[in-house]
Parts: C-alpha cells; structure tokens; sequence
C-alpha cells in the first residue's frame, strides 16, 4: 500500500510538471524537434532543469541502504549500450518526433484529448505487448 501510495504521488508530481511545462503539448515537443524551422527551445530548459534534481537523487541513492517503501533498489543490471538498446532508442525518437508523443504525456493527454491520442496509446500498448510475447535477447 505505501509503494502505492508513493507511486501514485510520484505519478501525479509528474503529471502536474508535464502539464505546467506544456509538454503534455505534442505541438511544443515537434517544435523543439524543428531545428531548422521555427525552433522552440522550451524543451532544453525542460530537460536542464529536470537534471539538477535528478543528480541530486543519484547522489541520495548511493548513499542508501535501501529505499522507503520496498526492501531493494531496482536498479539496470547493465550499463552497456547493445543493439536492442540502440534500436529501441532509435524507434522511440522516431514515434517522439513523428507524434510529439511519448508515454508519459501521451497518458495525460487522454483526459485532454482522448481522440487525438487514442490511436498513440493504443499503438503504445500493442508495442508493449508485442515485446512481452518475442522472446529475449538477453
């Protein structure tokens, strides 16, 4: 329950940051994709300021024996940079770019706009599914 309950505020903090900086905006994430068109730079502030606190939890997790709500951390195993990696990267940036969309925004924008999202998040879902059912490459 108390996992949950920081999951579920952790969700919302989210959501709020995504929504006050207007990334929930397909047209503002395409515009930051736009270099040589009209450039919106809202995005690399975005990212910039979303490194500070993130440094700062790397720096509290190493010096924690384990986290608050469950006994370990869940941390990658690797930190090398194979193919399936790489293709997975390269498939992301392609639907970030061609729909302005990624998972976390794409969420938020069903209750903003349902039917223009719909077909991302049903594509996002089969995706999720079609990679529980091919076997592993590792």
């Amino acid at each position: 329950m108390k996992q949950n309950l920081i999951a579920l505020a952790a969700g919302v903090l989210f959501g709020a940051g995504l929504a006050f900086s207007g990334m929930a905006d397909p047209a503002r994430v395409q515009g930051f994709l736009d270099l040589f068109g009209q450039w919106d730079p809202t995005l690399a502030f975005v990212m910039g300021g979303a490194i500070i606190p993130m440094a700062l939890a790397w720096m509290l997790q190493r010096r924690m024996q384990s986290p608050l709500a469950v006994s370990k951390f869940s941390l990658p195993g690797t930190t090398q940079l194979d193919r399936p990696l790489a293709v997975g990267a390269v498939l992301f940036g392609m639907g970030w770019g061609i729909a302005g969309l990624c998972p976390g925004p794409a969420l938020a924008d069903l209750a903003i706009a349902p039917t223009a999202v719909l077909p991302f998040v049903v594509a996002m879902v089969a995706g999720m599914a079609l990679h529980r059912m091919l076997p592993s490459q590792h």
